[in-house]
């Protein structure tokens, strides 16, 4: 007993044995990790979620002031906003992914003048695609009566998705700069075009709408400026030499290895729309319930607080596929799995307390929107849907951000596939009718379809060998598209 006293060290850490001090030690480490990751998360998520729910604003905005204007018109702006322009959006918004994988990894490589290069890719591919779709505006009010929409709710969508055209075109200009912007952590600006737009938005909606008495089309009209205000904040930014490193003026670069971008860009667009459009199918198969009018406008104020609400988890999707691809750019497969871990955690945690927001206020939210008591009610029996809709939002949109982080675009695209309309369309017609659960029924099929793609996306980032993806990341700097 002596020997082993006296081969002790004389003073013990106070708390106990070296084991602990080490498991200490380890833990702050761990804390500290977790402390530098969140700062630089943050610095993408806070901008991120500011800009997502100022840009969202604005279509809040013109619904809230549309809504006040009578059922019919909040109905037809929400079919309007649902069929062709959140499909068009849907799809262009994730064509620009692509731009977000290819500039994260150049920027993580130091190869920045590449990020002006594929800026110009991408502009060129969505104005293409652009024009390809215009045409879906137009055609509008026969669309809708070719699948069966009542004349006067699809003549008065009709009527509004020709006056969407302009913020179509803006849009294509806007979301790769916001792609390029925040890419190389100038989330700021992107920020404060979208803050300072949305001001504007409120004034000029007001305006149009109640001052001189031109309803839907003013409200409409108010959005087409002020997306393009945006676009055109951002634009003057970049070429005005806020990007001295990435930006080096227009090139003939552009147009090298456009083929190779095109199907990145497709891949990325397939797969981000059909997450984009999912719950959009949602409004349109509830317009054949009975009392559609109603079911579409309770279920289209639902998808909208979800939608403002799921600003957040964009945020994070943003800033999980910058930083994934940062890490990956940099060679550090290490960095991208922690990355991954702290982006999820942040978001679960934040989602958990917006589900219980939702469910304590229950439908006092859709008191922005109507003073239906009939469409109130309607509301309050969908609550609990769109409670546990946030939840599993927290989730789905960070682990797509780790796949336009990782540029798995192709092959979440046929996941979602599989996921969303081989289970949760399928899933969401036979309880709404068959079963006779009606609106209740549809969106809970799409909620299981939503669980199948979560857990599908869940195991394949807990596979990845992720030293693996961080070479395949220096391959593709090294050889496409190669750097002057």
């Amino acid at each position: 007993m002596e020997a082993a006293t006296g081969t002790a060290p004389l003073l013990q850490p106070r708390g106990g044995d070296g084991s602990t001090t080490t498991t200490r030690g380890r833990a702050r480490r761990a804390a500290v990790e977790w402390w530098v990751e969140s700062k630089k998360l943050w610095r993408i998520v806070g901008p991120a979620i500011f800009q997502r729910i100022a840009l969202y604003g604005i279509n809040v905005v013109s619904q809230s002031f549309i809504g006040h204007l009578g059922d019919l018109e909040l109905a037809a702006f929400s079919i309007a906003a649902t069929v062709v322009a959140g499909f068009n959006f849907g799809f262009l918004l994730g064509m620009a992914s692509a731009l977000e994988t290819l500039c994260g990894q150049a920027f993580g490589a130091k190869k920045y003048h590449m990020l002006g290069v594929y800026l110009q890719r991408s502009w060129i591919a969505l104005l293409l695609f652009a024009v390809a779709l215009t045409p879906t505006y137009i055609l509008m009010e026969d669309l809708l009566l070719l699948i069966g929409q009542s004349p006067e709710l699809a003549h008065l969508a009709g009527k509004m998705s020709v006056w969407l055209i302009p913020q179509h075109f803006a849009m294509a200009m806007q979301v790769p700069l916001t792609r390029f912007l925040q890419s190389q952590l100038k989330n700021w600006v992107t920020a404060a075009t979208a803050g300072v737009t949305l001001v504007i938005h409120v004034v000029a909606t007001y305006l149009l709408v109640q001052r001189f008495q031109l309803g839907i089309v003013g409200a409409v009209v108010a959005a087409d400026l002020s997306w393009w205000l945006v676009a055109l904040g951002q634009f003057l930014y970049v070429v005005g030499g806020g990007c001295p490193l990435s930006w080096k003026g227009f090139s003939m670069e552009a147009f090298a290895d456009f083929w190779e971008f095109i199907k990145l860009s497709l891949a990325s667009g397939v797969m981000l729309c059909l997450e984009n459009w999912y719950y959009r199918v949602l409004v349109l198969l509830t317009g054949y319930l009975k009392n559609a009018e109603i079911a579409v406008d309770a279920l289209s104020i639902c998808l909208t607080i979800n939608g403002w609400e799921l600003m957040i988890p964009l945020g994070f999707l943003a800033a999980t596929g910058v930083r994934v691809a940062n890490e990956l750019g940099a060679g550090s497969g290490k960095g991208a799995r922690f990355a991954i871990v702290v982006s999820t955690t942040t978001s679960v945690l934040i989602g958990l307390f917006f589900w219980c927001v939702i469910l304590y206020f229950n439908d006092h939210f859709a008191l922005l929107f109507t003073y239906s008591e009939v469409v109130l009610g309607a509301v309050h029996k969908l609550s609990v849907l769109l409670a546990f809709t946030v939840l599993l939002n927290s989730v789905q949109p960070v682990l797509s951000g780790v796949a336009v982080g990782s540029g798995w675009q192709a092959l979440v695209a046929y996941v979602n596939i599989g996921s969303y309309y081989l289970v949760g369309v399928p899933l969401g017609v036979i309880l709404g009718w068959p079963l006779n659960f009606g609106v209740g029924g549809i969106w809970s099929g799409l909620i299981g379809g939503t669980a199948v793609q979560t857990l599908v996306l869940a195991y394949l980032t807990t596979r990845c060998d992720w030293d693996e993806e961080a070479k395949k990341a220096s391959t593709r700097m090294r050889v496409w598209p190669s750097s002057k």
